[in-house]
């Protein structure tokens, strides 16, 4: 089937609200004029219960069914922005210096909305919807905040899925797989202390500059010679801060970056292994280290039965050959990780196009792609509460 033409008829009154959000950019948890304007939105629609500050800001609004009782489905979306000074002048380019929609949580928001009020309208299914916004995807975990607020007890959520746009996939396609589809992120923060002197004295001195380059490069052997090479890890620097003088060795130095892997026993391997390059490198020159190792969200992992479900949902918006069921697992973290680890679901991307990449200052979303969103949200709920 094609998309539904109640979401085409949509379309540009969504768009309002997608641009009104992208105007609008808060971060992390402070995202009290999205919460607001998603509340007011859903009361409008007539949802049964809207519920906020659950996971400190999150949302969520229930809408029954016309027939009878059953099972409660959640439909996820994400509400916060990035700390990024939009590049491109737009109408509706983000009036908060600073602050801007790098990600496309404005159209996931817009577009879960427009699900909303459709399924209020027709309430075409048996049991409920639960459709939840969500604040601090970005870094903040407000998947896990949500969840131990008890998200899924208290709306009796029996499965939960999530979606986000992906550039570089066109508009009206969707991909997905079963089993692990996004990494486990962590942080890592290496300190090292050597001994400060005059730079024209290197003798004199221990010099924490080339200890750290020496850890840079000796930790791309964990993905290279340590990690079997049928797993997928990734361990980048991306911070170097040491010294402030042309004629000083710094007494200090400290890199730090993030770890990447697609199963938490690799990610174990790379910390333990990240500790003992530190600590051996250091000793080779008579420095001191710390290692601080901090993780952050989990793997995103699609159960196989619902990631079959949700594909065969996208391929009657789309059609199948526009639905992509087996793409790479993606390096990049995602805290709707939190809510799949509490009840089986998948997540899915949306094609958004040729845009700016994700997390770029040029990024937009695409609003060609919401009729395509919101029909797959509505048949995924109605599929899945026939």
């Amino acid at each position: 089937m094609p998309i539904l033409n109640r979401a085409a008829e949509m379309q540009d009154e969504i768009a309002g609200w997608r641009r009104h959000l992208h105007q609008n950019p808060e971060l992390n948890y402070d995202v009290f004029e999205t919460a607001r304007f998603v509340a007011e939105k859903l009361r409008e629609f007539g949802c049964d219960e809207v519920v906020t500050g659950l996971g400190r800001t999150g949302v969520v609004g229930v809408i029954k069914g016309r027939r009878g009782d059953g099972s409660t489905v959640g439909l996820r979306a994400d509400m916060d922005a990035l700390p990024i000074t939009e590049a491109v002048e737009r109408p509706h380019a983000s009036r908060t210096p600073g602050k801007m929609h790098a990600c496309g949580h404005d159209g996931h928001t817009a577009m879960l909305l427009g699900a909303a009020k459709y399924l209020a309208e027709t309430r075409n299914f048996a049991g409920s919807v639960a459709v939840i916004f969500q604040p601090a995807e970005e870094g903040g975990g407000g998947g896990l905040a949500m969840v131990q607020d008890g998200l899924m007890e208290r709306f009796g959520i029996e499965k939960v899925f999530g979606m986000h746009n992906m550039p570089g996939l066109p508009v009206g396609e969707f991909a997905i797989r079963p089993g692990p589809i996004m990494a486990a992120t962590a942080e890592f923060t290496i300190t090292i202390k050597g001994r400060g002197g005059h730079a024209a004295l290197p003798h004199q001195a221990i010099d924490p500059i080339v200890i750290a380059s020496h850890l840079v490069i000796a930790l791309q052997t964990i993905a290279s010679r340590t990690t079997d090479p049928a797993d997928s890890i990734v361990v980048t620097v991306t911070k170097f801060h040491a010294g402030d003088a042309y004629n000083v060795i710094p007494e200090h130095a400290q890199i730090a970056g993030t770890v990447r892997s697609l199963r938490k026993e690799v990610a174990a391997t790379a910390r333990d292994r990240m500790r003992a390059i530190c600590e051996g490198v250091a000793a080779t020159f008579g420095a001191s280290v710390e290692f601080d190792f901090d993780s952050n969200y989990p793997v995103t992992v699609n159960d196989a039965e619902q990631a079959v479900f949700a594909g065969d949902v996208a391929a009657s918006v789309a059609g199948d050959p526009q639905v992509h069921r087996a793409i790479p697992a993606l390096m990049g973290g995602e805290d709707f990780s939190y809510m799949l680890e509490s009840r089986p679901g998948a997540f899915i991307f949306i094609g958004n196009g040729d845009s700016a990449n994700l997390h770029h200052p040029a990024y937009d979303f695409n609003d060609e792609a919401i009729p395509h969103g919101v029909s797959y949200w509505v048949r995924l709920a109605e599929t899945a509460l026939a």
